[in-house]
């Protein structure tokens, strides 16, 4: 026959049931919990970039792209059509003023200076036989002046016996008359040739004049020919490193092509472009920061190009310490023109997430393992800080290292 349980044996049975179920339910939630811990993506806390938001300065600044150029340059062109038949220097060598550095066929341009010095010779005669017979003509029109007023007087003694002998009675009236129309003829005529002989003076003096400015504009012609010819010997021009030659012996050049470069490769200057909507942002005298790596050089705006090509506008920033050991010609860097400052604002430290004002999600630490993104809204910026319109607090750490991977998460674990 069955014995029944006691009450108290069953009371122990069912606690000992409740508590096995119990262990085994929150086993389960932590193993859970455990698993969605492990299964979190995370990032290493090396990997991470933080800034910390606080209030401060910001000298606003606009971002440009800068290659670092010789603050010297100097273009030698050929002065003639030509080629080349020695070359002295090459590319990367230094030279000093007066310095050879390639030889032209020059025969050709020296048979032609030698016939213009024979034709300035010629035209020194001519103009030197003009004179003479302008001189020589102008002369014999002064004899025949003087002769002319020898004659002049003859009539009028002719007269003044005709008119003595009239009043004596021994000459007659026709007489008279016929000796004052030959004196009266013989001054007209007298006065003509004076007139011819002023006018003549006149013209040839004036044609000298023309003649001499004709050959002094021949001889400046001539000079610049000289000069040419003496540029054609290529020769640099002042101390500086050759940093381009056309040493292409027997190669035919124009005139005006370009056959070397010299460069002062002791002093730099920043050339740079940015894009013509921030055009109004930069002006001639603007403080300018240009970065070259971990380099850091103050400059000025020194020149800004009025006129937009392809949608940038290119500038010179001149930098104080244009000798700097890290420049190079041909080195790129970022160049920041400071345009404004604005104090007492947020801000965080600037990277390579920043593209510009807009809104932004970034990962901000809610406790020291864990991120959460969170939308901020970013203001203007200079190469150090970005100014924070809203969305953080001072004292936020903000991680401005490049998250681009973690873009579809809204929690990250940090390990």
């Amino acid at each position: 026959m069955d014995r029944e349980i006691p009450k108290e044996e069953k009371n122990k049975l069912r606690n000992k049931k409740i508590i096995r179920f119990s262990v085994i339910g929150i086993l389960c939630v932590a193993g859970v919990i455990t698993l969605i811990s492990l299964t979190r993506t995370g990032v290493k806390r090396k990997d991470l970039v933080v800034s910390e938001v606080d209030k401060g300065t910001i000298e606003v600044s606009v971002s440009a792209s800068g290659k670092i150029v010789p603050a010297f340059e100097e273009i030698i062109n050929s002065p003639i059509n030509s080629r080349i038949l020695e070359v002295y220097k090459k590319g990367g060598d230094s030279v000093d003023v007066g310095t050879p550095i390639l030889k032209l066929d020059l025969q050709s341009a020296e048979t032609d200076y030698k016939k213009l010095l024979d034709e300035e010779q010629m035209r020194r005669y001519k103009l030197e036989q003009l004179k003479v017979n302008s001189q020589t003509k102008l002369n014999e029109m002064a004899m025949q002046i003087k002769i002319s007023a020898m004659k002049l007087n003859r009539m009028k003694v002719e007269l003044r016996n005709e008119r003595y002998l009239d009043s004596l009675g021994a000459g007659t009236t026709d007489k008279v008359k016929q000796a004052e129309l030959s004196y009266n003829t013989g001054q007209l005529e007298y006065e003509q040739l004076k007139q011819k002989y002023a006018n003549e003076k006149q013209v040839a003096a004036a044609e000298y004049k023309v003649q001499e400015l004709d050959f002094n504009i021949f001889r400046k012609s001539l000079a610049e020919t000289k000069r040419t010819l003496d540029d054609a010997q290529i020769r640099s021009p002042r101390r500086a490193t050759l940093t381009y030659i056309n040493d292409q012996v027997g190669a035919q050049i124009s005139q005006g092509s370009q056959v070397a470069i010299l460069s002062d490769l002791s002093h730099f200057k920043v050339q740079c472009e940015i894009a013509d909507t921030y055009g109004d942002r930069v002006a001639a005298g603007g403080r300018a920061i240009v970065k070259i790596g971990s380099t850091r050089l103050d400059g000025t705006v020194s020149s800004v190009t009025p006129l937009s090509k392809n949608g940038v506008i290119s500038f010179i920033v001149q930098l104080k310490d244009d000798k700097n050991s890290r420049l190079r010609s041909g080195l790129k860097g970022d160049v920041y023109v400071m345009n404004a400052v604005k104090e007492n604002v947020l801000r965080i430290a600037n990277g390579s997430y920043y593209q510009g004002e807009g809104e932004y999600d970034l990962f901000v630490h809610s406790s020291s393992d864990e991120l959460t993104k969170r939308r901020v809204q970013l203001g203007e910026s200079n190469f150090e800080y970005v100014e924070v319109r809203s969305g953080l607090q001072p004292g936020d750490k903000v991680v401005v290292s490049d998250m681009s991977h973690y873009k579809n998460k809204n929690r990250l674990k940090v390990k």
